[in-house]
């Protein structure tokens, strides 16, 4: 069964964006000791296993918001008449051959 173009989409954005994070994690932790964070000049107050789960997924929401406007902007006219839904957008050709 082949995914569908919404799913194909969310795996093009997501996938990237969840390795950039990723990277991301391991460099900035790399330096940065998660107990020596401050927030208005006084100590943050969360676990390390929190501090580095609400940075991934700050990393992960920034990188998420770069590649889908990375992916807005490759798509192009012919990209989006072939939408599905889209009035006048033709029927793919299903497999059949063009003779």
């Amino acid at each position: 069964m082949e995914p569908g173009p919404l799913a194909q989409r969310l795996m093009v954005v997501g996938w990237p964006a969840f390795l950039a994070a990723c990277v991301l994690e391991a460099l900035v932790f790399a330096l940065v000791d998660p107990g020596d964070l401050e927030w208005s000049g006084r100590a943050l107050g969360w676990s390390r296993q929190g501090v580095y789960s609400a940075a991934f997924f700050a990393f992960w929401s920034v990188a998420l918001g770069a590649c889908w406007l990375t992916s807005m902007l490759r798509t192009g006219p012919a990209d989006l008449d072939r939408a599905p839904g889209r009035a006048g957008a033709g029927p793919s050709d299903g497999g059949h051959e063009r003779g």
